[in-house]
C-alpha cells in the first residue's frame, strides 16, 4: 500500500506531513508513528475506556519488552493475580462463614 505525500495512512491514520520523505513500509517509522500516537493520545482515566486503554498499553508494551524488563512485567501481573486471588478468597471464607457458620 503506497501513501502519497501529504496523504493519511487509512488503516492507521498516523502518517502524514510529519512523515514526509520516510518511507511508511518501514517498520521503524511504524513503530515512531506508533509511539507519537500514544503521547498524544488523550488518556482518561476516569473511564473504564481509558482504564482499558491503559491495560492494553502496558500489555503491547510488555510483549514488546525483552529480558528483566519482561522479567519484572510478568511478576506485577503475577502479583496482581495473587492479590486478586486473595481477595476473591476472603470473600468466599467470609460469605461461607456467616451462612454456614
Amino acid at each position: 500500500m503506497r501513501v502519497e505525500r501529504g496523504e493519511r495512512d487509512d488503516q492507521t491514520g498516523r502518517l502524514g506531513d510529519d512523515f514526509e520523505g520516510l518511507d511508511p513500509e518501514d517498520p521503524e517509522v511504524q513503530a515512531f508513528a506508533a509511539h507519537r500516537d500514544r503521547m498524544q493520545r488523550p488518556n482518561s482515566e476516569a473511564t473504564v475506556e481509558g482504564m482499558l486503554r491503559g491495560v492494553d498499553d502496558f500489555a503491547q508494551s510488555a510483549n514488546r519488552a525483552d529480558g528483566h524488563r519482561r522479567l519484572v512485567a510478568v511478576l506485577v501481573v503475577a502479583l496482581i493475580l495473587l492479590g486478586v486471588l486473595y481477595t476473591v478468597w476472603n470473600a468466599l471464607a467470609f460469605v461461607i462463614n456467616t451462612f454456614v457458620g
